[in-house]
């Protein structure tokens, strides 16, 4: 499964009809390819997959949840630049 693969994984947890989540796709992609080899992004549909949105709690789209080996690090919701992001994600490893 998706939520417990090695390493740093960033999941987006999006909707088709979402219009944040199609603002923040490029900026995902931009990261996914940037940081390549060190985090994996992946995208959950919400409305395809309501028991890993319910186990998790996903309330909004986009949520981002950034996990280490499998645990949860940290979790955002909406949209952001890539700047915001990067910078976020790199706090929540920090700490």
């Amino acid at each position: 499964m998706v939520l417990g693969h090695p390493g740093l994984v960033l999941v987006d947890f999006t909707a088709e009809w979402c219009p944040p989540c199609r603002m923040i796709r490029p900026v995902l992609d931009a990261i996914a390819s940037e940081r390549s080899g060190t985090l994996t992004v992946y995208q959950i549909d919400t409305d395809e997959n309501p028991r890993t949105v319910a186990e998790y709690r996903i309330l909004s789209q986009p949520t981002l949840m950034l996990f280490r080996d499998g645990r949860p690090l940290l979790t955002l919701v909406g949209a952001r630049s890539k700047t915001k992001l990067l910078a976020e994600i790199d706090a929540a490893l920090r700490d």
